[in-house]
């Protein structure tokens, strides 16, 4: 005999309704601004219930803000093209995802969302690096000086949105950015 599915908690409902809230509302209006009333109002929820689940303002930005950065596995590449494929997949990242620019924009602004990020990409882009760079013990300056590519175009690209960085084709920004990603990655040390 198979067993039933159990139906969702309605609590689950509930957390993921305040969190998806959260999201948009930190993304739209920075830490700063986002409160958690209207935060509540946005989930339609009662503001005690935010309260409940996440207890201040600070545990759900915690909880809005763990992303996963779904960083492709990049052991398996021929080494010449791991530059390439990291600066795709973060361009694919930055257009599909909403909450990244909006992390982004935090980050700029707020001590909490730097500190988020910096762990997010810390732990995600310092994992690869370990995996493909000559020199282990590079791995945290070489993944910081990744972050300082990816980050400034997105920066560039998706939140000031200067001109030509808004211009240049997915390719074009591949182009450019790749051969420095790589060097950082896998290139001896200077």
């Amino acid at each position: 005999m198979t067993e039933p599915a159990t139906a969702p908690r309605r609590s689950d409902a509930t957390k993921a309704a305040i969190l998806d809230a959260a999201r948009e509302r930190f993304a739209a209006d920075g830490y700063e601004r986002a409160t958690i009333r209207a935060i509540a109002r946005d989930a339609n929820i009662d503001p005690s219930m935010v309260m409940r689940y996440y207890g201040n303002k600070e545990g759900l930005f915690v909880a809005a803000s763990s992303i996963d950065l779904r960083i492709p596995e990049l052991g398996a590449l021929p080494g010449k093209h791991v530059g390439a494929v990291l600066v795709g997949h973060f361009l694919d990242r930055w257009e599909g995802d909403d909450v990244l620019t909006g992390m982004l924009r935090v980050s700029v602004t707020n001590e909490a969302g730097a500190e988020r990020m910096r762990a997010i990409f810390a732990g995600q882009i310092g994992a690869v690096t370990v995996g493909v760079c000559p020199v282990p013990a590079e791995a945290a300056r070489r993944a910081v000086l990744v972050a300082s590519q990816i980050l400034g175009m997105a920066l560039a690209r998706y939140v000031l949105r200067f001109g030509p960085a808004v211009e240049m084709s997915r390719d074009e920004v591949i182009a450019w950015l790749a051969p420095t990603v790589q060097r950082y990655l896998t290139a001896e040390t200077p």
